[in-house]
This record gives C-alpha cells, sequence and structure tokens, in this order.
C-alpha cells in the first residue's frame, strides 16, 4: 500500500530534488517512506507558477470548481483505507481515529463543493441621504489570489483540506508546506489534486526544511498566509508577514465545566473521549476539568476508572484507544510536566507512566494554577481535576488562561449556558458536550492566544477572499 518513495508536487506536477527525508513510524520508530524534499529554489518557483495561475483560477466557473471538489471527496472515499494506514503510521493516531479523521476529509472537500456555488454578493441600497439618490451598489467576493499554507502534524489530512478545499472552493492557487513529521498525507492529497484539470501551478505541495520556507511568509506575491501550529511560531510568522492577510489556528488548553445537574454517565464517557482521543494532541482536547463539589468526589471516582481501562498501545491494533505521541521527547517533556506537578503537591490519580513515546492515559488533581500542565498546552493524554463551588467563579477559572480555543459545559440549566455564551472568552462555548467536539462547517478559532480569523468551510472562503463594491449612478432624466 505504501510506495518507497514519494515526491512533492510543484506547480501540479510530480518533482523530486537531491534532497530527501525519511518519515517515520510513530510507534516503532522504524522507516515508513522516503519523502523528497524541496529546497528555497523549488518553493520560489512554487511561488511564480502560482502569481502566473491566479488569473485563470479565479475565471473558473463555480460549477467547475464544484466539480473538482466533488471528484477529490468520491475518490478520497475510495482511498479510504489506504489514507487511515498511511495515517496511523506517519503520525501514529489509533485506527479508529484515523478512519475518523479520512470521514472528515470527505465532508470537507463534500462541503466544500457546495459551498463552492453559494459565493454570492448583496445589492446595497445607496440612497440613504439626498445626495445618493441616483446611485445603486452591490458587492461580490472575489479571490484573495496565491495563498500560502503551513499546516501541523496532528491532523495531517484535515487541516490540510480545511486550507486547500476552501482555496479551490474560491478560485486560489496555493502553496503548501505540511509539517515534516507528517507529509505522507498532504502529499496523498496532491495524487488527488494532480487529477483534475486546473490551470498549470494552482498547486504545490512542498515538504521543505524550516531555514528555506521564509518566502511562504515573506514573498509579497502570496496575498494570504495561513498557518496553524504553536502560538509562539504563529506569532513570529504574523509579524514577518508584511502586507499580507495572516489566519492563525493556534494552540488552547481548553476547560470543561462540570455543573451539578450533570448526566454523570454520559459525561464521563465524552470527558475521555475529549481528554484522550488521538492521545490527547489536539489543540481543543480536554486539558483542564472544573466540577461542582457536590458530585466531584463521584465524578472522580468513575473518570479515573474509566481512563485506567483505556487501551494503550499500537495504534493499527482495532482495539487501541491511546497511541503514541509523536515522538519520545514530547513524551518525556510532558511527562516531565506532570513529575513537576507532583512535585509541587498534585496528586497522580492514574496513569503517568511511560514507554519510549508512548505515554499513559493520565489524570491529575490540585494542579497549581502557575505551572506549565495547568497553564500551557499540554498536547497528550493528560487532564486535570478540580472542583468549584460557584458558578461564576467556574467561568472566571476558564477565562484565567492566555488561551481562547473552545470551551465545554455540561448544565441543564439555560440560563447558565446562556451565561457562559456570554461570558467565557473562546471562540466557541459547546453546550451538553466536551470542547473537542467539532463538524467541519462551522466557524471555527479562538481569541488571545488561540489565533486569528476563522476556519471551517463557507468562513474560510471569506477569509481567502476579498469584497469587491460596485457603484452605479443613473444619469439624471
Amino acid at each position: 500500500m505504501l510506495k518507497e518513495h514519494y515526491p512533492y508536487w510543484l506547480a501540479g506536477q510530480a518533482s523530486s530534488g537531491p534532497d530527501e527525508s525519511v518519515v517515520l513510524n510513530k510507534f516503532n520508530g522504524e522507516p515508513v517512506a522516503r519523502v523528497a524534499r524541496a529546497n528555497r529554489e523549488a518553493l520560489l518557483r512554487a511561488i511564480g507558477a502560482a502569481q502566473a495561475a491566479a488569473r485563470p483560477m479565479a475565471q473558473l466557473a463555480s460549477f467547475e470548481r464544484a466539480a473538482g471538489l466533488r471528484h477529490c471527496a468520491a475518490r478520497f472515499e475510495e482511498r479510504a483505507e489506504e489514507l487511515a494506514h498511511v495515517l496511523c503510521l506517519e503520525a501514529g493516531k489509533p485506527i479508529r481515529d484515523a478512519r475518523g479523521e479520512v470521514g472528515r476529509l470527505v465532508d470537507t472537500f463534500r462541503v466544500a463543493s457546495e459551498e463552492a456555488t453559494r459565493l454570492g454578493g448583496e445589492v446595497l441600497p445607496l440612497d440613504v441621504t439626498g445626495r445618493a439618490r441616483a446611485y445603486r451598489g452591490m458587492w461580490k467576493r472575489v479571490p484573495i489570489g496565491p495563498c500560502g499554507f503551513i499546516t501541523p502534524w496532528n491532523f495531517p489530512l484535515n487541516l490540510v483540506a480545511h486550507k486547500v478545499a476552501p482555496a479551490l472552493a474560491v478560485g486560489n492557487p496555493f502553496v503548501l508546506k505540511p509539517a515534516s513529521a507528517t507529509p505522507l498525507g498532504a502529499l496523498l492529497i496532491g495524487e488527488v489534486l494532480a487529477e483534475l484539470d486546473l490551470p498549470s501551478g494552482a498547486f504545490s505541495i512542498l515538504p521543505c526544511p524550516v531555514h528555506d520556507a521564509a518566502p511562504l511568509v515573506e514573498d509579497e506575491r502570496l496575498k494570504l498566509l495561513s498557518f496553524t501550529g504553536s502560538h509562539q511560531v504563529g506569532w513570529d510568522l504574523k509579524a514577518r508577514a508584511g502586507k499580507k492577510h495572516v489566519q492563525l489556528e493556534l494552540g488552547g488548553n481548553a476547560a470543561c465545566i462540570v455543573d451539578e445537574d450533570a448526566d454523570l454517565e454520559d459525561t464521563v464517557a465524552r470527558l475521555v473521549i475529549g481528554a484522550f482521543y488521538q492521545s490527547g494532541q489536539s489543540c481543543i482536547g480536554v486539558q483542564r476539568i472544573l466540577v461542582h463539589e457536590s458530585i466531584f468526589p463521584e465524578l472522580k471516582q468513575r473518570l479515573v476508572a474509566a481512563t485506567a481501562a483505556l487501551v494503550s498501545g499500537d495504534p493499527l491494533n482495532e482495539g487501541t484507544f491511546v497511541g503514541p505521541m509523536i515522538s519520545e521527547p514530547e513524551a518525556q517533556r510532558l511527562q516531565g510536566w506532570i513529575q513537576q506537578a507532583v512535585d509541587e503537591g498534585a496528586t497522580l490519580l492514574v496513569g503517568g507512566e511511560r514507554e519510549g513515546s508512548l505515554l499513559q492515559a493520565t489524570l491529575l488533581e490540585d494542579v497549581p494554577t502557575d505551572l506549565p500542565l495547568s497553564r500551557e498546552e499540554a498536547f497528550g493524554p493528560v487532564a486535570i481535576l478540580s472542583s468549584f463551588s460557584d458558578f461564576d467563579q467556574a467561568l472566571a477559572e476558564v477565562n484565567n488562561s492566555k488561551y481562547g480555543l473552545q470551551a465545554g459545559l455540561f448544565t441543564r440549566d439555560i440560563h447558565k449556558a446562556n451565561r457562559a455564551w456570554d461570558e467565557l472568552e473562546v471562540g466557541a462555548v459547546v453546550v451538553g458536550d466536551v470542547p473537542s467536539w467539532r463538524v467541519d462547517h462551522m466557524p471555527y478559532g479562538g481569541v488571545k492566544d488561540s489565533g486569528l480569523g476563522r476556519e471551517g468551510l463557507r468562513f474560510a472562503m471569506q477569509e481567502q477572499t476579498e469584497m469587491r463594491l460596485m457603484v452605479i449612478r443613473d444619469p439624471e432624466s
């Protein structure tokens, strides 16, 4: 199923250079495949080709863009098991999670095909004053032009899709740099894009070293930079991006409030998934769990038991729930945070053991709020428990973070749900579920250090287009 060598995609053509990298199986460290690596010269050629393709891409009819996206969705569905297998190997994602991501890849392209025909505008009455009596206006959205995309390793298919599918839907050429640890998913997407009758230069997918990737950020021929990754890198890229539009999807340390009227059985089942699915390596994974003091002892007991029952191991095994982290150094880093918390007075409730890159699902309580495990993004299979007595106190604690991506709330009180929606400094409040929940057409993004702008097909298409107004003066009769 896997090839020995994967070329990169330069202006829509499979290409290779003298340099290559080896993609490793994240569970056992064995080589999976070799990947051609682009250099700065190839990146500059790709940007030039994207600039040349901007006009012919913009001239594609909406039915043509929609048809291409439908073709991609169908081909991804046909190749679903291959894509899931590759994802499982290169990202260490448990096979059930990998299949779920492939399903989301299909959904993202399918919804984009529908939205491609809905990129409309509006008639704007201008006669709000006497001097505008003879004028009328209308506006539409037009493609922003060549785009630069940088994607992370934790969702190597669907986070690529959330940049690529909107670009195709509106008619933007693009140059994409996938994460070095997980380039195969993006390159497989490139194989399907190459089946389309797109203008030359419409897409380039270039695994390349970070030191060669500066033109994606700094070259003024690119009109938009969309980056998903850490907040440290994201804000630095924005500072270097010059005049181009910048969209950032950054980190989080998502919190979930469990109020006194929550259904414990349902809540525990959802918390386990939210905290530990795909080994906790999600920016909206449940990291902080705030529980009303009246139900805290019982919820803790149930959650510890459910966490201890999770199966860790080889992500290719159907029964595995927690697979490896992306690398052993990352697992060591997070285990160090756990040990630091214990040394500072936290109680380890379950987990905490590590074997190579495989870290057990871990729960702690009484973690000091000034430690990295409370304040930073853990990005692994760990969550911390605390109790509250007052709902407003819990809202304030959720807001006590430099991040603001999504928050979860288990309550049956609609007034508390509305208060959370009003008060929480996040991009989304998910009521009756964990903050980890997402469907791919909803507006997705954060505030504070969690980023700028929104993804989710229609909303990403707005980010990747510009408004253009036309004013018509009727001659006086």
